[in-house]
């Protein structure tokens, strides 16, 4: 099998991830915008991590929100967070990432954080040269049940990228079965946070770096 594109998740395979604790401080500065300096703390997880629109509505309707006023904003805060990270460079892109320029295949990113945050993380590391299209959430509620493994986002990025054959590249069992959905191929990348994980997915493929698609896309 040879690819004539490739896609990638961000976070975790293309950049650092963000610590919980820096996202969920930025989901707790949202409550306080709100004036709730003090939320119940399974609110801020529910928050942080994992919301749906079912949870959104339940915690705004605890609080007297306006959901999607509160989802915007907590979106944004988030966002911001990430993006002070990578200011301080303690969010920074994998060594590999520069293999990438030699790998001949189109190449998009999917991922399940704010589109706000990719798009800021690619010019703050002008990594824009590498990728034909890049897609993440949009600042809605909606969006929600548009993460992965919904195919919705990768299936818009194989259409910008006209693609043929495919191979999607994630860190998280939900990259596998989103790709599982698209009808493509998958890799699961082992970065320090998943070098001894279990997967209950099966991956076409288990790679360890980025450099390793070279070959993967000569096969």
């Amino acid at each position: 099998m040879t690819y004539d594109t490739v896609v990638f998740d961000n976070d975790g395979v293309l950049v650092g991830r963000t610590a919980f604790d820096v996202l969920k401080d930025a989901t707790e500065e949202t409550f306080a915008k709100f004036g709730v300096d003090d939320p119940d703390p399974d609110h801020v997880e529910d928050m942080t991590i994992g919301a749906t629109p079912d949870s959104v509505a339940a915690v705004s309707d605890a609080y007297d929100f306006d959901p999607e006023r509160f989802w915007r904003t907590r979106d944004s805060t988030v966002s911001g967070a990430q993006q002070a990270e990578a200011r301080a460079g303690r969010k920074t892109p994998y060594g590999d990432v520069d293999t990438l320029a030699d790998l001949d295949a189109a190449k998009g990113i999917v991922s399940s954080n704010q589109q706000e945050t990719v798009d800021f993380l690619l010019d703050h590391f002008e990594l824009w040269d590498h990728f034909g299209t890049a897609y993440g959430r949009e600042a809605t509620i909606e969006s929600l049940t548009l993460r992965k493994p919904n195919p919705h986002y990768l299936e818009n990025a194989l259409a910008d990228l006209d693609a043929d054959s495919a191979l999607y590249v994630g860190d998280n069992e939900s990259d596998i079965r989103a790709a599982e959905n698209a009808g493509i191929d998958s890799a699961f990348i082992r970065r320090p946070h998943r070098s001894d994980w279990d997967l209950n997915v099966w991956p076409t493929w288990d790679i360890d770096s980025l450099d390793d698609l070279h070959d993967i896309c000569r096969t």
